[in-house]
């Protein structure tokens, strides 16, 4: 059962292009994230009526291999989120949710 972890941004105008290289499907989270065995991908979405506020979806194979990426990447994985606080007016966590199969 796959598990998927939802993030929305609204981002500084000036910050739009290095947001979208950094959270995108190749960006530095995509690399920090594809270092652990279970990382499946990610998605960003731009809002179509609001351009500056984007959705993130990071996929894991589990919410163990999730759990175990951050207790194996914990420093990296702040160290980042630290240097990306300028990039965003706001950082909101939507939720992490498990696919549902036969559904």
């Amino acid at each position: 059962m796959s598990l998927t972890i939802f993030w929305q941004y609204d981002v500084k105008p000036d910050a739009v292009e290095q947001f979208e290289r950094i959270y995108g499907s190749v960006g530095d989270w995509a690399e920090l994230f594809g270092r652990a065995p279970g990382y499946l991908g990610t998605e960003l979405h731009r809002d179509v009526a609001t351009p500056r506020r984007y959705i993130v979806l990071d996929r894991w194979r589990s919410a163990a291999a999730f759990e175990k990426f951050r207790a194996q990447f914990n420093s990296e994985y702040a160290a980042l989120d630290r240097a990306c606080t300028v990039l965003s007016e706001r950082e909101l966590p939507l939720g992490t949710y498990e696919q549902l199969e036969n559904y």
